[in-house]
């Protein structure tokens, strides 16, 4: 069963490549079958190839390599298409897999009306392909290869609709942004092979802690530029411009970005590479303040915003801003613990704005919608579930045991402290302030408009398993001192390090984690308050709280502050650099083409007895020549 490990990727290429070539001709129905049905059949693949890994002992069940071809052969360099299985990427594969599946088959149904139904469907395997590629790569340079496709699949599905200018501008404004870390990362990969002559990832890191001692340069400048990588394909600090704006794109595609694919590939990425991590501990530190800074500024910004999609995209930035920080604390299993749940509650959130974006005919703004509890009752229940996830509601939900992991560990371990955990414990009072926010604005109080369309059973089937998976997908991982297992933390440290906790800090795990559950509550029972007594709208209209909100609302100017350091500067250096000695070789160029064409066209004068005569004269230079010479 583990040599069916390439069929896992291999399914969403297929339908990829059948809806690209023939899916004009095919049929809707045929068209959403094939792209949502390779996916699914991936999805049961994985759980099958899971299954047999699992209870195999392959390798003591640990690793499983699969080779299925060599890639290139020159002068000893021999980077194979092969593929790695460990408790890592299995993770990544289910998740992947299995939510993906969900968003296409909500997908057949929200894109019904649109013009390009068999093309988006032939981009979203495409981008399902390419994230596997990535997670399952067993040498650096196939990873690349995943790397770049999710990368070039977002452009293509954020500017979908490309009629529309600032489709085309966020696409755009994604591909440059993250091509910032994708070069970073590129560097990194000819430091690796320079260095340590290979780009097997295992070998690389085998290779990696037998010749580089802890904390040398190079150790410490190869994870920082692996961390450039990272922060740009995960939206973190300062690379996170390009997420907000990629809402452009329809609501099944954000919720594949920020649930499954894309902005999940830099925690991987880390994840992947930790040897080099531990042994670079300032690149470490970077991650975590990265990280804590990150949730931080994208929770206030998620605060102020009108957008439900936008309130969502800040929100990401944010969770996986918690999930570096749990990286850079050394609790490797709780940044994936927290990457699963967070997908199954991001993608119900950014499912449930869909259905309310299409009753709403397209309004995006929660200020003018309101009242829709009564008239959507299911995707009122199950938004708010995937919100109380997503605000980490103690013990009833999922994110209550991923975010309080990672908040306590992040005090608790030996690379940890009390800023660190300040950091997290105030971002998650910011996620209880902007997620019930936006659930009061959307459902609660009067209604401000009828829906005009109801979610069909496509689209209602994927909000209810997402809803269940918020809930009980927390079972996996129970702490030991609630009673429970944890059998997530137990599978991952197969792959990844042990967390390490500083001596006598364990004592206080269950007051951490009281409070943690108090402060979540407390920050709803807060943003309740402030929204119905009206307060809220009194703190806003005061004029410092209008300029407060206008910067927050800007994402703090990080869009303006790269225009004035890197565009305007590039842009007064080109003006300037427009005519200079090289152009005026081109220029001069063309200033003779034109001269001869002028020349030629004089030439064309029309007179029969001038063209008979500039024959003969030709004839006769050729004759002479041929003659005398």
């Amino acid at each position: 069963m583990l040599g069916w490990l390439w069929i896992i990727p291999a399914l969403p290429f297929a339908g990829a490549l059948v809806l690209a070539l023939f899916g004009a001709r095919l049929p809707r129905r045929v068209s959403g079958a094939i792209g949502a049905g390779s996916v699914g059949l991936s999805a049961v693949a994985a759980g099958l190839v899971a299954l047999n890994f699992i209870g195999s002992g392959s390798a003591g069940g640990l690793s499983y390599t699969q080779t299925l071809w060599t890639w290139l052969n020159i002068a000893g360099f021999r980077p194979s298409i092969s593929l790695y299985l460990d408790a890592l990427s299995l993770v990544m594969v289910l998740v992947i897999t299995f939510v993906s599946f969900l968003i296409h088959l909500y997908s057949t149904e929200f894109m019904t009306g649109d013009e390009n139904y068999s093309r988006f469907f032939a981009e979203m395997n495409l981008f399902v392909g390419s994230m596997l590629t990535l997670v399952l790569a067993g040498n650096f340079l196939l990873l690349y290869l995943g790397w770049e496709g999710v990368g070039l699949c977002s452009y293509l599905l954020i500017g979908f609709w490309y009629r529309e200018p600032q489709n085309g501008y966020a696409a755009r404004k994604a591909f440059v942004v993250t091509r910032i870390g994708d070069t970073a990362l590129a560097i990194a990969l000819f430091l690796l092979f320079t260095h340590l002559g290979t780009l097997n990832i295992q070998e690389v890191m085998a290779r990696a802690a037998g010749a580089w001692p802890m904390g040398s340069a190079l150790a410490t400048l190869t994870a920082l530029l692996i961390l450039g990588g990272a922060v740009g394909k995960s939206a973190q600090l300062p690379l996170q411009t390009w997420l907000p704006d990629a809402m452009a794109g329809p609501t099944p595609v954000s919720a594949l970005i920020h649930a499954a694919t894309m902005v999940t590939a830099g925690v991987y990425l880390i994840a992947r590479t930790h040897v080099l991590f531990t042994l670079a501990p300032a690149a470490l530190n970077a991650v975590a303040v990265i990280g804590a800074a990150t949730l931080l500024l994208a929770g206030f910004s998620a605060l102020v915003q009108h957008d439900i999609k936008r309130v969502l995209a800040y929100s990401t930035i944010s969770q996986i801003g918690y999930m570096f920080l749990a990286l850079g604390v050394g609790a490797w299993p709780a940044a994936l613990f927290h990457f699963m749940i967070h997908a199954f509650f991001k993608a119900l959130l950014f499912l449930g704005a869909g259905c309310v974006i299409q009753a709403m005919d397209e309004e995006h703004d929660m200020f003018k919608m309101g009242g829709l509890r009564k008239e959507m009752p299911l995707v009122f229940w199950t938004f708010l579930i995937a919100s109380c996830s997503l605000a980490a509601v103690p013990l009833v939900t999922a994110g209550f045991y991923s975010k309080d992991m990672i908040i306590w560990q992040a005090y608790s371990s030996t690379l940890g402290s009390v800023w660190l955990w300040a950091a997290a414990i105030f971002g998650a009072l910011l996620t209880s302030l902007y997620t019930f926010r936006m659930v009061i604005l959307t459902f609660l109080g009067p209604l401000l408009r009828k829906a005009i369309k109801l979610p069909g059973w496509r689209m209602n089937v994927p909000l209810v398993v997402l809803a269940v998976l918020s809930i009980a997908g927390g079972l996996v991982n129970i702490p030991k001192n609630l009673g429970g297992i944890p059998a997530l933390t137990q599978f991952l440290t197969r792959a990844l390090p042990s967390f390490v906790a500083a001596p006598g800090r364990a004592v206080h795990a269950g007051l951490f984690e009281i409070f943690s559950g108090c402060v979540s509550l407390g920050g709803i029972l807060l943003i309740e308050l402030f929204m119905r007594s009206g307060f809220y709208q009194k703190i806003t209209e005061s004029p410092p709280a209008k300029a407060l909100h206008a910067f927050l609302f800007s994402g703090w100017e990080f869009d303006s502050l790269y225009d004035l350091v890197f565009a305007h500067p590039y842009a007064w250096l080109a003006r300037i650099n427009r005519k200079d000695i090289i152009d005026y070789f081109y220029t001069g160029i063309g200033w003779l083409s034109i001269r001869a064409w002028r020349g030629l066209i004089a030439t064309e004068n029309g007179r029969v007895a001038s063209f008979v005569l500039a024959i003969a004269l030709g004839a006769a230079i050729i004759i002479g020549l041929a003659v005398f010479l």
